[in-house]
């Protein structure tokens, strides 16, 4: 088992049908120990989902736009295992009016309340949990030496290589959101710690569901992808997240995986009628 004994932290479960839901159930499968977070009212959703897990993992109170809950994570990370050996950022929302065509007339606010919980939050998050992650000097002063697996985060990401019909503030969103995970594997490359984003193809997800023309995109994703896609099966995104966790991504940092069944690679697929949106995650808080 590829994560024999490591202790990772996995946000953004809403329920069973969550990508962060699958990414949880086959790390525990590879041997990793494993906690949940939430916050608020989609608390007990995570909680449901959490229960039928094996073993049931605990859920942690975190809300990313707020400091305290941060630092009471890392504490309370800290006091339970004194480690962390990686973090799932499946984290995303963006406001009703900066989705849906209207990007000229989204209030200012609205894109801010997108940019905050959809990509600062990784940085947020990176902040709070790097210092249970990693070591200075995984490399000489001339940057030699061999890369030390010392902690991963990844992130869960949708292309922001174009503009996607409806999806507007999100899509920006996610372009920082990539910025964001360039930056963060510049800085804490030096202390072993790598960071990754997963661009993942439409899934059927919570999320999804508030997600304008998902119908539409599904069909056309499936239809124009290489080697097809299923939108019911997250399991693809999970084990992509499995091996960016594991040491066998040990010298991999700041990079974007497809795991899109090849649609990002076909000229021309990216068009799609009837201005549908990327079925991303779009849920306050969480993610997935």
């Amino acid at each position: 088992m590829i994560l024999d004994g490591k202790r990772i932290l996995v946000t953004g479960v809403v329920n069973r049908h969550s990508i962060a839901y699958a990414i949880a159930e086959r790390v525990q499968r590879q041997g990793a120990e494993v906690l949940l977070t939430s916050f608020g009212r989609m608390r007990r959703m995570t909680e449901r989902a959490a229960a039928r897990l094996d073993p049931a993992p605990d859920v942690l109170e975190l809300d990313v736009n707020r400091d305290e809950d941060l630092a009471a994570l890392t504490d309370e990370l800290r006091g339970r295992w004194g480690r962390l050996d990686g973090a799932v950022h499946a984290i995303a929302y963006a406001p009703p009016d900066a989705l849906g065509g209207n990007f000229l007339g989204a209030p200012r606010d609205s894109a801010k309340a997108a940019f905050e919980t959809s990509a600062y939050s990784l940085k947020a998050l990176a902040e709070a949990l790097a210092p249970l992650m990693g070591e200075s000097g995984s490399a000489d002063a001339n940057g030699a030496g061999a890369p030390r697996a010392a902690g991963s985060m990844v992130a869960l990401d949708f292309d922001a290589s174009i503009a996607w019909p409806a999806y507007d503030w999100m899509g920006v969103s996610k372009a920082a959101l990539e910025s964001v995970g360039r930056y963060l594997a510049r800085d804490l490359g030096g202390r072993g710690v790598r960071v990754n984003l997963i661009s993942a193809g439409p899934i059927s997800t919570p999320a999804a569901s508030g997600i304008p023309g998902f119908g539409e995109l599904a069909g056309m994703w499936s239809q124009s992808a290489p080697l097809g896609w299923d939108t019911a099966d997250a399991t693809g995104v999970a084990d992509a997240a499995i091996f960016l966790l594991s040491d066998m991504s040990r010298a991999i940092s700041g990079e974007i995986v497809h795991v899109d069944g090849g649609f990002h690679c076909v000229s021309g697929a990216a068009p799609y009628a009837n201005g549908a949106a990327p079925a991303d995650q779009a849920m306050a808080g969480s993610g997935t």
